[in-house]
């Protein structure tokens, strides 16, 4: 993931993530180590823009595995399934219920962005429902051949390219705004 810190982040959903050329957020396992880590992006000026994190629950238990929560910043970090217990995580929410309501909820309250950290299947439910601003893919100069999709989607979704960006690892870093439909 190559996050964009001049993000505007007047309360919207952007789901940001590193995907490779063939279109996986993820190895087959899971694995994300194939991601490099690119120098020249302020990771700290984009955590400081946003107050909310959304994980899908692969992703979720994946972080936890990995100890990634505690890299990220301290903000409410919320995790939607259907299997986990909400208990089970004292210190996250757990949501089981219908995340797109959720997350229309949420972007109506008072606060900064919100980041849509990983989930194809999350974001693909949450892009059907129209509570998705903007997608920030950054394609790696890999192939997968097998993984985690970068999105699940059932329907055509129109997408606004506002900048295109490309770094010495060879990742380019693609910002795009959803087209609302009616």
């Amino acid at each position: 993931m190559i996050p964009n810190p001049e993000w505007d982040p007047i309360r919207q959903v952007r789901y940001s993530v590193a995907a490779s050329l063939d279109g996986f957020i993820a190895g087959p396992g899971g694995e994300y180590d194939w991601t490099p880590e690119e120098p020249r992006v302020d990771f700290q000026a984009f955590l400081e823009k946003i107050d909310t994190i959304l994980n899908g629950r692969k992703t979720f238990e994946v972080v936890l595995e990995g100890g990634g929560l505690a890299s990220l910043p301290k903000v409410p970090v919320i995790a939607f399934s259907y299997t986990l217990e909400p208990g089970e995580q004292p210190d996250h929410t757990v949501v089981s219920g219908d995340a797109a309501d959720f997350v229309r909820r949420l972007k109506g309250q008072e606060g900064r962005g919100i980041w849509l950290f990983g989930g194809g299947r999350l974001f693909g439910s949450l892009l059907a429902a129209g509570v998705v601003d903007l997608a920030e893919v950054a394609i790696v100069p890999v192939m997968l051949g097998d993984g985690v999709p970068l999105v699940d989607i059932q329907r055509l979704v129109h997408l606004e390219l506002e900048r295109t960006e490309s770094f010495p690892s060879g990742i380019l870093l693609n910002r795009y705004r959803i087209k609302k439909t009616t």
